[in-house]
């Protein structure tokens, strides 16, 4: 409905202003993610360029997992992991879905989770020829 699409798009706004606080951020995205063009040529551009802007950011790292790659742990769908500064509180993995969202806060999940990320880390692009490739997109 138009009042969840309104409710999901505050919420994100809201996340990304969290950033300016100082948060980290640390994402692997998907070739796919940049090459399929929603929304058109002109709102593809401005996504990449927001993109180059981020990884310019101390603290937001931003890699892309190249086609070429294969296949990978996250392959069956996108997470976050969340990580709080008090730490009595447990790393929460959260997973979004159609019409729902998940959340997992037992250590042997986020344990799970956090060696996919790592996984992930070291098979994508490293942040500077995440960069690049953005910036070689930018210029097509």
């Amino acid at each position: 409905t138009d009042g969840e699409l309104d409710r999901r798009v505050a919420l994100r706004t809201t996340r990304q202003k969290r950033l300016e606080s100082g948060l980290t951020l640390w994402a692997v995205i998907d070739e796919a993610v940049v090459r399929r063009a929603l929304g058109g040529p002109e709102a593809m551009r401005e996504q990449i360029g927001h993109l180059l802007d981020a990884t310019a950011e101390r603290n937001i790292t931003v890699q892309v997992m190249p086609f070429e790659s294969g296949g990978h742990a996250a392959a069956g769908g996108s997470f976050s992991i969340l990580r709080f500064p008090e730490r009595e509180l447990p790393d929460v993995v959260y997973m979004e879905q159609l019409t729902s969202a998940l959340y997992l806060d037992k250590p042997a999940d986020s344990d799970h989770y956090m060696e996919v990320m790592d996984r992930l880390s070291i098979q994508a692009l490293e942040p500077k020829q995440t960069r690049r490739f953005l910036e070689q997109l930018l210029s097509r």
